[in-house]
Parts: C-alpha cells; structure tokens; sequence
C-alpha cells in the first residue's frame, strides 16, 4: 500500500530513524495486516475500526507465547502507524490508542566496569590507520555517549574543534551539541588530517561526508561498527559480549557516579523523557551500594 510506504519515508526522512527500527515497524505492521485479513476480520488496514480487533490481536500474539516485551513494541509500532493515519486523514479512530498492554518490567542495563573499558583502550594498536579509527570510534562511544547510528552518521561538518563539540543528529530529527574532552579534540584533527585520507583513498569516491570510513574506502554502517567492537573484544583477550550501546550505558553512569545533573545528562544522551535518562540512577545506586559492600569496614567479613 501506499500509505505504508509513506509511513516508512516518515520514518526514515522526518524521524529520523535508525534502519533496524524502520525495519521493525515495517515487520509488525505486516504481521497485523496478515492476521486480520487471515482471520477475516478486516479487509486491509484502512478497515481496522473496532476496538475489539485489537484484543483479538493481543490476545492470538499471546497465545502464540510472544514475550510481553515484543507485544508491547508490536502495539507500539501499531498505535504510531495508526496516529500517522489519522494525521493524513486516511482513518477517524485508532483503536490501539487506549488498548492496554502487557507490563514489561524495566531491566537494568548491562554496564562495562572502568578495568574492561581500560583494557579495550589498550588492546588497541594506534600506528595502526584502522587502529587509530578504532581507538577513536571507543572514546566517542565511551566519552559521548553516542548512538551507534549517530556516530556513523557524522559528518565533517558536523564537527567542530574549535568549539570543542561536536553536532549530533539524534532520533526523531532531534539535533543536540555534544561537548569533546580535549584528547578527543587532538584524535579527531589527527584522524581527519592524515588517516581519514588513507582510508578514503582505498574507496571509489574521495567526496564522501561523513567522517569515519571502512577498510574499502566507504562510510562505515552500523554492522561495521559492531563488527569493530567484536574485535576490539576478540584481541583484548576479553570474553564479554559488547555492543554500541554497553558504552553508551557506561557514560552516563560515569557522570552520574561523579555527582552529574540527572538533566545534563538526559541532554547530553538526547533523551526526549526524562523517565528515559532515570534508569541511570538505580544503576549508580547499585553500583554505590557495591562499592559500600566492598569498601565500608562494618560490611567487610572478618
């Protein structure tokens, strides 16, 4: 359908979204579109007006033993879909809107102690070109906070060394200033004045924006970045699993074990909610209660 199609290019256009999300509710949109017309209760997916064919929904995604966490996203991704509908008059109700959904309870982020992320940093050969890029992708991700789309989806521009920050391009189109440590400052103009070229000298096209490159001369993705962090780990001698967003977790912990403004650092992480950012705090809590356990003499075992 169109209106699907025009769904995705608002997505990926006016929110700004990353390409695993868009995927996702592409995915969710035609897992209901095949229910309903499977089940015969609707035509298509301008024809979705009862309220009851929501719980219909909800119901056959639990007998079909769908964690409580996938239903809730797949109900999200309909209430949205829906809501666009509406904005463009294709429909006059959204019958996702008020349907309730399964309670998913909030996990605690997994967080990389300062020795793990100390012994990636060292692991990591910097006479290298590729070495260098590396050691610079891990202290953005680790000093900023970065997603791992917004890290691939910087650009030259965007960079700015004398202000000592850095323009990021958040979800949802949202745009914030990230400021960079003065190490940071000294890696990016050493990157961008002679490793950048070498690595764009191996691809078809030296015009490229954006600043971090591929071993083939191209704009590294978002695979590619994990791909890097799995080796990162693999020649570290570490065992852990790592993946962007572990480094993202360890940053703002950081700040927040230092005495950090939970509201700086929602901005900093470009957190539309601060109920987001506050999830942090109960990982700083544990992390200060261990410490105690391991530091305060009344708690030490005899």
């Amino acid at each position: 359908m169109d209106i699907v199609l025009d769904f995705k290019n608002y997505l990926q256009i006016e929110k700004n979204y990353a390409e695993n999300t868009v995927t996702s509710y592409m995915k969710d949109i035609k897992d209901f579109e095949d229910f309903i017309r499977r089940e015969e209760l609707a035509d298509g997916l301008l024809d979705v007006t009862r309220e009851r064919l929501g719980r219909h929904y909800l119901a056959f995604l639990d007998k079909e033993n769908y964690a409580k966490k996938s239903i809730a996203r797949k109900i999200s991704s309909l209430r949205t879909f829906y809501d666009f509908l509406i904005q463009n008059k294709k429909i006059d109700i959204n019958i996702f809107t008020t349907l309730e959904t399964p309670k998913v309870p909030r996990k605690l982020p997994k967080i990389i102690n300062d020795d793990e992320i100390d012994m990636l940093f060292k692991s990591i050969d910097r006479l290298k070109p590729l070495g260098f890029r590396n050691y610079l992708l891990l202290d953005l991700l680790f000093s900023c906070g970065l997603r791992a789309s917004e890290i691939v989806s910087i650009s030259i521009k965007d960079v700015q060394v004398d202000r000592e920050q850095i323009l990021i391009h958040g979800k949802g189109s949202k745009d914030r200033f990230v400021p960079i440590h003065r190490t940071l400052i000294d890696d990016i103009k050493h990157y961008l004045t002679y490793i950048r070229p070498i690595l764009l000298s191996k691809g078809p096209n030296t015009s490229v924006t954006e600043v971090f490159i591929n071993y083939k001369g191209t704009p590294l993705t978002v695979r590619g970045l994990q791909l890097i962090l799995k080796q990162i780990i693999k020649n570290s001698g570490e065992t852990f699993k790592i993946h962007p967003h572990m480094l993202r977790h360890a940053f703002a912990t950081t700040l927040l074990n230092h005495g950090a403004d939970l509201r700086v650092v929602q901005e900093l992480l470009g957190h539309e909610h601060l109920k987001s950012t506050q999830i942090y705090t109960h990982v700083s809590s544990e992390t200060l209660k261990e410490k105690y356990k391991l530091t305060h003499p009344r708690m030490i075992k005899k």
